[in-house]
Parts: C-alpha cells; structure tokens; sequence
C-alpha cells in the first residue's frame, strides 16, 4: 500500500510537469512559426489587417466575458459556499483566456507563411508551417489544463473543486467558439450581400472589408 501510494503522490505531481513540457512545446513551435518567410508587401498588408480586426474582436468579446466570469464567480461562492471553487473557476477561466489569445496570435501569423510555403516551396512545405501554427492551440490548451488542474489539486487536495476550473475554462471556450461563429457568419452574408451582389467584386478579394472581418471570425 505505502509503495502504491508513493507512486500515485509522484504521478500527481508529474502531472503540472508534463503540463509546463507541454508549454514550452507550444512555445517553440511558435518560435518555429514566426521564423517562417512571411512573404511580399501585399501578402504582409492584408495580414496586418486580419491581425487588427482579430485584436479588436478578441478584446471586445473578453471585455463582456469579464463581466459575466466576474457575476458568475459571486454565484458559484455564494451558491456552494465553498469560494475555493470560485476561485478555481477564475483560474479555469483565465487559463482558457490565455490559450485562446495564444492560438489567435499565432494564428494571425501562421496564414500569410503557410499561403508564402505554398507560393514559393509547395504544399508538402505549406502542411508543415500550418500544422505547426495549429498545434501551437492544442498544446497550449493541453499544458495549461494540465497544469491547472494539477497545481489545484495538490494545493486543495480535493478534486470536487476542480468542477469549478473545468467549469470555468469549457465557459470561455464556449463563448470564444460561439462568438467567433456568429461574427464571421454576419461577415460572409455582408460580404456575399454588398460585396458579390452589389459592387460585384469577387468572393473572398481583399478589397472587401468584410472579407476580412470573415478571416477574423
């Protein structure tokens, strides 16, 4: 019993390690990204404008996501009397926030270098920097939930309180997902709309502003 127990205690606490290994992954792919060609002037312009419009969507949807984070975490403490959870649901919130802003940065760069790999190198090259720019989401999600749920759990020693950081993390990435959806959904009706059907311009040119608001979403 006492080795079983030795072994499960060295686990849990391998766990928020394999968590920051994870981060550091995520970091260096990033890093990998970044030293991508990110090809000519125009390719480089149109990809400032869908960075711009993804920082502003970013910081205006966080901005009513801290009011509702703020509401909910009165409610969850109130309402369990247990404002441990409410701070785990804080925690799950802000890792959420962070992994989401961490996937949209790399995103924002990652799509003019993999359209420049597939221009200059091909489509085996243009897979390569675009899976890197992905994974850079999935590996910061995985590392930061780990690191989360593993760091609570040996402060409180108590899982029924890591129901508040799931709570907290699956909440932002609803909202994030949702929102997205809809904004670019409202973009490609108005670009299809004033776009295609009135000033006849092409689908998806980037003489469209909506075009760009629907690259953002």
């Amino acid at each position: 019993m006492k080795i079983g127990r030795v072994i499960m205690e060295k686990m849990i606490l391998s766990v928020p390690v394999i968590g920051l290994i994870g981060l550091l992954f995520a970091v260096f792919l990033r890093l990998h990204v970044i030293k991508q060609d990110p090809g000519n002037d125009r390719m480089r312009e149109i990809a400032d404008a869908i960075a711009e419009g993804a920082r502003a969507f970013m910081t205006s949807e966080y901005r009513v996501l801290i009011i509702f984070v703020a509401v909910l975490f009165v409610v969850i403490g109130l309402g369990t009397r247990s404002w441990t959870t409410a701070i785990c649901f804080l925690v799950g919130s802000a890792f959420s926030t962070i992994a989401g802003y961490l996937g949209m940065s790399v995103a924002i760069r990652a799509n003019c270098r993999t359209a420049n790999a597939a221009r200059t190198s091909g489509m085996s090259r243009a897979l390569s920097v675009a899976f890197s720019g992905g994974s850079v989401m999935g590996m910061a999600v995985v590392g930061l939930g780990l690191l989360g749920v593993g760091t609570l759990f040996l402060i409180t020693k108590n899982v029924e309180v890591l129901a508040g950081f799931s709570l907290g993390a699956s909440s932002i990435a609803l909202f994030a997902r949702v929102g997205g959806g809809i904004y670019t959904k409202a973009a490609d009706v108005g670009a299809d709309l004033v776009g295609k059907v009135e000033a006849g311009i092409p689908e998806d040119d980037p003489r469209n502003p909506a075009v760009i608001a629907d690259n953002v979403g």
